[in-house]
């Protein structure tokens, strides 16, 4: 038993089979460019979660509303209700996407910049092998590049 936490979960046998296993090797056929740029990075506020929480909160509101007064002759409660709920909801659903907005202004000032590599990648013979990212052949309108997106490489 060993002194360090994480080396005893691990047994020795996964390490001797990552010792084993060779590197694979880079197909000489494949061409791939790799490209540099700058970009902007920043956390970004999920809207349609604020959206959604906004109208859960003024349903509540329209449902408090709907009981905190007397009842009303002409309608009732589940009419009342229902008209609240349709108003306050809409209501919500504005001043949640109003929230995100701000928070996303807020956050967006400290946005950083930091070096992304794109690497795109150019098989041969396009219209015979299968496209990786959507396990279908490509169509006649593909070129036979590929892209990896990019990973941004943080520079501190």
């Amino acid at each position: 038993m060993s002194p360090n936490p994480e080396e005893s979960a691990v047994p020795e046998e996964a390490h001797a089979a990552d010792a084993a296993e060779p590197a694979p090797a880079p197909d000489p056929e494949v061409d791939a460019t790799v490209t540099e740029a700058q970009v902007r990075v920043h956390r970004s506020p999920r809207y349609f979660r604020f959206m959604l929480t906004g109208a859960v909160v003024f349903g509540v509101i329209a449902l408090i509303l709907t009981y905190s007064f007397p009842a009303n002759p002409t309608y009732d409660r589940g009419q009342v209700f229902g008209f609240l709920l349709a108003i306050c909801a809409t209501i919500g659903v504005a001043v949640g996407a109003l929230v995100a907005l701000l928070i996303d202004r807020a956050v967006t000032r400290r946005a950083r910049t930091v070096q992304a590599d794109r690497i795109d990648v150019r098989l041969p013979g396009a219209g015979a092998e299968l496209d990786t990212e959507r396990g279908t052949e490509p169509g006649p309108e593909s070129d036979g590049t590929q892209s990896n997106g990019s990973r941004p490489s943080v520079d501190s």
